[in-house]
């Protein structure tokens, strides 16, 4: 249902901003086009009869001005017989007081006062333009002129050009309906390819999201199809690109889940195990009841350990993660954390070596978190490492950084895992204690301090991790 509404949504909204817009434009357009085209035939026309009505004027008429009544009605009939363009126009020709003499086509209209014989007595140049419709209700076009003398008030007559226009406006029509059929195939051209390009949008979304309602639903295997190097295909391989990291991260979590529950479960059996045993042999074995209670000790400290990392964790993930900076010497937050682990390498046969510098510059941190990274990349070093292994600690100055490393001769990471260890939850190996989370926790911290944390490795030789701090002066 969401995907039917975001289709019609995407239709909808292509309609108001395209298709609407393009219908405006090609609207607008037809009706420039369309006044344009009634002013050029009608432009036309009007320069045919004003030039016809000059032409005749300069020919024939100019020279009866001054003629007389019975001249100049002589003159006008003889002009109507030999007039050529009768198949074109018309020319009537009216005395000084507007009674018809003669038409060219045969017909003359009774006595009337037309509207161009007064516009053109009260023109400058005696003549008018006329458009309007003939009592038959014909649409006409007049240039009329009135023939009078220079040096006298009195014409001698009135000569009026005369054109039908119903031809014409059928041109105009015409014209006009090509245009809007042109309108019309452009504004149907458009909605097609619009429709298309539509589907081809609508399609794969809606492929999309019912991917990703699966993905939402817990399927990660799901995949989608990339048909297209464009911005659809770019997010469908994004998609891809997600479910397989949920995929992966689920994987993980489930990984976590099951690991911290046997890393919590194996303290609380030896702490139970061993608190059973004190308690049965409190009286009769002293030297046992001391062992239980150092072994309960131990694993209690473990256990403790384990929920300060998920705690550290869920404060990094909820943006809790407190810090109290102020200006340390680092070389002894470093040295306490080696020094809580000189016991356990010699006791697990690893030489744990500690390369201390006479004194280095300060560093702006938090004491108990940085003591804490230092604490978590050693244990990790050291369970990483067998037997006859060796750990190496050192610290150094090195520009503006005060340079850590901890390297250690362990089984290493192998090529694919090293990109992805200080990711929340990843554990390259698997066969080891730990919870996963300890060094996203360190990295974290550490950017925090403004620092780089590195982590290099070759399987089977060794683990190197850099910690990189700036300084203060």
């Amino acid at each position: 249902m969401d995907t039917i509404i975001m289709v019609r949504g995407l239709t909808r909204r292509w309609i108001f901003n395209v298709l609407i817009v393009v219908f405006v434009v090609i609207v607008i357009s037809e009706l420039a086009l369309g006044f344009f085209v009634k002013n050029y035939y009608y432009d036309s026309v009007d320069t045919s009869l004003y030039s016809s009505c000059m032409r005749t004027f300069t020919s024939y008429f100019g020279r009866y001005t001054s003629a007389t009544p019975s001249e100049f009605e002589l003159a006008a009939k003889e002009f109507a017989e030999n007039f050529e363009d009768k198949g074109k126009m018309e020319v009537q020709v009216y005395d000084r007081d507007g009674r018809p003499i003669v038409s060219t086509s045969g017909y003359t209209q009774p006595d009337l006062e037309h509207v161009d014989f007064s516009a053109a007595r009260q023109s400058e140049d005696g003549t008018a333009r006329w458009i309007g419709k003939s009592p038959m209700g014909e649409k006409l076009m007049t240039w009329t002129m009135v023939l009078q003398p220079s040096d006298s008030q009195v014409s001698a007559g009135i000569l009026r050009f005369v054109v039908s226009l119903e031809d014409v406006d059928g041109e105009i029509l015409m014209n006009i309906l090509t245009l809007v059929g042109v309108g019309v195939l452009i504004l149907l051209l458009v909605s097609l390819s619009g429709l298309f390009f539509i589907k081809s949008i609508t399609s794969p979304i809606r492929e999309i999201t019912e991917t990703a309602n699966r993905i939402a639903a817990g399927n990660f295997d799901v995949r989608l199809a990339v048909r297209e190097a464009d911005e659809i295909g770019k997010l469908c391989d994004t998609i891809n690109y997600m479910a397989s990291e949920l995929k992966s991260a689920e994987n993980m979590k489930n990984e976590f889940i099951s690991s911290i529950s046997h890393e919590l479960r194996t303290p609380l059996t030896v702490i139970k195990g061993w608190g059973e045993t004190v308690d049965m042999s409190a009286e009769t074995d002293p030297a046992l009841v001391h062992k239980g209670l150092s072994v309960i000790i131990n694993e209690s400290e473990r256990l403790s350990g384990l929920v300060e990392d998920l705690l550290d964790f869920s404060r990094m993930q909820s943006g809790h993660f407190t810090f109290h900076m102020e200006k340390i010497d680092l070389l002894a937050e470093l040295g306490e954390a080696v020094y809580l682990y000189e016991d356990a390498a010699r006791q697990r046969g690893i030489d744990l070596i500690y390369v201390e510098p006479k004194s280095l510059p300060p560093v702006m941190g938090d004491p108990d978190r940085l003591r804490q990274v230092f604490i978590n990349i050693i244990d990790n070093a050291l369970k990483y490492t067998q037997k006859g292994g060796q750990v190496l600690v050192e610290a150094a100055q090195q520009d503006v950084y005060i340079e850590v490393t901890v390297k250690d001769t362990g089984c290493g990471i192998a090529a694919e895992d090293l990109q992805k260890v200080k990711a929340k939850f990843y554990k390259a190996n698997k066969d080891v204690r730990g919870s996963g989370i300890g060094l996203a926790v360190a990295d974290e911290i550490i950017k925090y301090h403004k620092g780089i944390l590195e982590v290099d490795s070759k399987e089977g030789v060794g683990t190197t991790v850099s910690i990189f701090l700036p300084f203060v002066s």
